[in-house]
This record gives structure tokens, sequence and C-alpha cells, in this order.
């Protein structure tokens, strides 16, 4: 078993028994097996659905519960085989309950000190875009720990030292985005990755009546400035680094350069320079989870408690 990196050594897996879960959850458990860390699989029995089904119908609301409890242990038993069967060396903790989904999932992150979240997006829109589920993304905006965000594309991608060579840490020099680093280049030293750092310089953020040329020069010399201490920090962990600054809306950046780079796991803040204090995932982090076709790990500014 490898050593728990600092930073990972528990993992949680969210399991409402769909096949979006069950990739969540093998992306999960590779990752755990790469930094040694242990296991957690819930499941959690939405009780406000329950008692809604059961006034529609006007079913017994005990025998429903029963119903719900018993998929609930079901869908835990077959992720649990799953861990068991794919990384045997890992320990497996299962556990069912009660409640609001994401109010649950956060609740057991921090009575059991979980480090990251692995949970599956359901699927793409008409629009070609990732439906992130309400739990997904009330756990994301939660931010009470960094959450590996796996879309459906993922299914027979491998999160194994092996197979991932190439990870994607987007900054912005803002705090934020340094706490992701930290985490992105921790994953690296674990996968044996080669860093890929950028930075966007976005002049459509600034007022109209700022020219361009006078401020893309500005956020150039930024951009070059904020690559430089990624770089400096993943040669002082011995982690080979490339890096480049690019014009545009940051998340079009990162999602055609991750694309056009063959990456292979995304590391991302999900909160930058807006200033905001709650735990939101951010317009960028969003549409990049939302867009991409790659794992993507969302890391909140909180996340540095656990470094």
């Amino acid at each position: 078993m490898s050593a728990p990196i600092d930073g990972i050594d528990s993992v949680l897996l969210p399991t409402d028994g769909s096949d979006r879960a069950l990739t969540g959850a093998k992306r999960g458990t590779e990752l755990a097996a790469a930094t040694g860390a242990d296991i957690h699989v819930l499941s959690v029995v939405d009780t406000s659905e329950t008692e809604t089904i059961s006034s529609l119908l006007g079913s017994d609301g005990d025998e429903n519960l029963a119903a719900s409890e018993a998929e609930a242990e079901t869908a835990v038993e077959a992720v649990a085989t799953m861990v068991r069967e794919t990384a045997p060396e890992l320990e497996v903790t299962t556990t069912t309950d009660r409640g609001t989904p994401f109010r649950v999932i956060e609740r057991y992150v921090d009575t059991a000190g979980i480090d990251v979240i692995a949970m599956g997006t359901k699927g793409r829109t008409g629009l070609k875009r990732v439906t992130l589920g309400s739990v997904t993304e009330n756990v994301l905006r939660t931010g009470c720990a960094p959450v590996l965000a796996v879309p459906p594309e993922a299914t027979d991608t491998s999160l194994s030292p092996t197979r991932t060579d190439r990870i994607l840490l987007p900054t912005d020099g803002s705090e934020g985005a340094a706490v992701a680093v930290e985490w992105g280049i921790d994953l690296a030293t674990v996968f044996d990755a080669m860093v890929h750092t950028l930075y966007s310089a976005d002049t459509s953020r600034f007022l109209a009546s700022t020219e361009p040329d006078e401020i893309l020069p500005k956020l150039e010399e930024a951009g070059k400035h904020a690559l430089e201490t990624v770089r400096e920090r993943a040669r002082a962990e011995g982690v080979s680094v490339t890096g480049a600054v690019a014009s545009g809306p940051p998340a079009r950046v990162i999602l055609d350069y991750a694309d056009n780079n063959e990456i292979d796991l995304l590391v991302i803040g999900t909160h930058g320079r807006s200033g905001v204090a709650r735990h939101l995932i951010g317009s960028v982090a969003e549409n990049v989870v939302r867009n991409t076709t790659v794992p993507v790990v969302c890391v909140p500014m909180s996340a540095d408690q656990h470094r």
C-alpha cells in the first residue's frame, strides 16, 4: 500500500445505486489506492422524498422508508464489493443514514474527518452541458472538502499511476488557486505526472472603457508571475512542470487546453479573485466541471486546514 500523502488519507464514496455514482466510486477507489487512503461508502435515504411519495400515493410511510433503506443497503454493498475486488488492500467502512443527502454528506465529512469526496456527475443535457445533479452540486457548494467530480465520459478512464501522466493546474494567482496548486502538486508526486499550469489573461472582466491593448500586457505579466510561483513549488517537490499564459475566458481556455494536451486530471480551486466569502463553486470551476470529459478535483480554500 502507498503511504498516505499529506492531506489525503480518507476518501468518501457517496452512492445512490446509480451508474454515475458507481463511476465516481471507481475513480475515487483508484485515488484511494494511489494515496493509501481508507474508503468510506455512504448512502443516504432522502426522508423528504419518501414522505412525498407516501403522501402522493397514500401508501404506508414506514413501508416506503423500509424499502428505501433496503435500496440504500444494496447500493452501499455494491460499491463496497467493487472496492474489495479492485483494491483489497484498502480498509472499507460502510454506512447508511437518513436525511437530506448533501447535508448528511457534509456532516459525515466533519465527523469522520474525510479528506476527499468522489462523486459522479449525471450526464449531458440537450445543450451538451453536464448536469451535476442536485446532490453533487450542493456538496460542491458547501465547500466542506475537496470533491473529485467524475463526468460520465470518465467511465473507461483510470486514475492509476500508470495511466495518469498529465495534471492541469489552472491558476489566477489567488489564495484559492494556491491551495488547489498544493493539492495538485501532491497528486503529481503520487502519480509521477507532469504538471501543466495555466493562466488566462482575460480582458473581458474589465470595464468596456478599458483598452485591451493597455490591460493585456499587465495581465500577461501577472500571469507569468503566477506561473513561476507554481513552477517553483513543483520543482521543490521534484515534479516536472510546464506552463502557459493564454488569452480568453478562463473556463474556455482551461477546457481547450485540457482537450489539446490530453490532460488526465484537472485540479482547480472553487473560488479565486471574486472575493466572495462563502464557499461557492464559482463560475469558472462550475463551467469547467459541467463541460470537461476528465475527472476534476475541486478544492475549496478550506482544504488548507487538512494540510
